[in-house]
């Protein structure tokens, strides 16, 4: 029998930019039983795409399935799997967290070790946005989560191919 490996998948769409296009690419993942780990949506260069890029954990087979079911929807005009293309990505998260004066030094020095900008200082508060690589982004929170985290917000992770090939 088969192993069945799972792991995550990133795939880039490039769509007409249409109402109702967006919610018939999450169903189509959806229907299939896939939980969307990442999803970014922004228009192109060219104001009638839009590229949608989704990060989702499954097999191989399957998804290749998904794949070409999505190639199929009115509106797609290409689909990629980049899971194993050299890319450049990129995700932002914005993390609010508790700065009383005795740990805002501790923080502050946290951010600048991950090039963290400080967006927001109130008393008992800091906000910071950092941008890069999910493990840095992962890295940055764990890290906070002992001064304790009181909120946080992450953007998907866009990306684009090395070099001269388009996405």
């Amino acid at each position: 029998m088969e192993e069945i490996i799972l792991r995550k998948h990133t795939f880039t769409i490039l769509v007409e930019n249409r109402p109702g296009v967006l919610a018939r690419v999450a169903g189509l993942f959806s229907r299939r039983g896939f939980n969307i780990d990442s999803l970014a949506v922004s228009t192109t260069q060219d104001p009638s795409l839009s590229r949608i890029t989704i990060v989702v954990e499954g097999n191989d087979r399957t998804l290749e399935q998904v794949s070409k079911q999505l190639n199929k929807l009115i509106d797609i005009v290409r689909v990629n799997d980049i899971t194993n293309v050299d890319t450049v990505d990129r995700e932002l998260v914005l993390i609010k967290v508790n700065a009383g004066a005795a740990q805002r030094q501790e923080i502050l020095s946290i951010a600048s070790v991950f090039r963290a900008q400080v967006i927001d200082v109130s008393e008992k508060s800091v906000i910071l946005e950092v941008t890069g690589p999910q493990d840095k982004l992962t890295a940055i929170v764990k890290l906070l989560k002992h001064y304790g985290i009181i909120e946080i917000v992450r953007t998907g992770k866009v990306v684009l191919i090395r070099g001269e090939k388009n996405t």
